[in-house]
């Protein structure tokens, strides 16, 4: 769809142009490393021709280390070309990534501007104002609700104390009537004890009995 919609407004897909870049660079750097392979391949295998020949036949040899540098700077160059184009796949993924994240970051922008829209400084403070002014009237509102004195159940401190001083009077009196009498003691020295007129009833009576039966035992 990007393809076409490219093709009608004459505008180049950027994304599509890196993929493609990317790939491209990717498949060349494929051929390369097999390219290097095959060579190092080559140059052990001349390596070993020379050593077999080195001494039956020295022209066998030589021209088996002529062909193994001739292998080892085709290998070097290689291996400078395809370092060449891992740094450019690098740098061409590193540059999507930027524009990327810039794309984002534009469209962040953007949505803060509608976001933003119409919103000042000054439309702020004066909503803070107000906001600041309706919570103090708000508060207003519940100190006046919560006043006794507003619908009259203030009461005078002195009154108050008065009663209560009153109360507790009248408690002390009702303990104090409710109190059994406390006991008189006699004084230390004194060795006379009362006896109680009861007590003092049933002794005359027993006496009494007991002379009477002495009397009878005597007849």
């Amino acid at each position: 769809m990007s393809g076409w919609m490219s093709y009608f407004t004459g505008k180049k897909d950027t994304t599509k142009t890196t993929r493609d870049a990317i790939v491209t660079l990717r498949q060349q750097l494929t051929m390369l490393e097999k390219k290097e392979e095959y060579l190092q391949k080559k140059i052990e295998e001349e390596i070993k021709k020379a050593k077999a020949n080195a001494i039956s036949n020295k022209a066998v040899a030589t021209a088996a280390l002529r062909r193994k540098k001739a292998h080892e700077a085709e290998l070097e160059r290689l291996s400078g070309t395809r370092l060449t184009l891992e740094t450019q796949v690098n740098a061409i993924e590193s540059a999507n990534i930027n524009a990327t994240t810039m794309e984002a970051m534009k469209k962040g922008a953007d949505a803060l501007k509608v976001v933003h829209d119409g919103l000042t400084l000054d439309k702020v403070d004066k909503t803070m104002d107000a906001i600041r002014e309706q919570i103090d009237l708000s508060n207003e509102i519940s100190k006046v609700i919560s006043d006794p004195t507003v619908v009259g159940l203030e009461n005078d401190e002195d009154e108050l104390a008065a009663e209560l001083a009153e109360l507790e009077q009248e408690k002390l009196d009702e303990v104090l009537a409710g109190a059994e009498p406390v006991p008189v003691h006699a004084p230390a020295g004194s060795s006379r004890v009362e006896v109680p007129k009861q007590q003092v009833a049933v002794e005359d009576d027993e006496e009494r009995e007991l002379r009477e039966l002495q009397a009878s035992l005597a007849m």
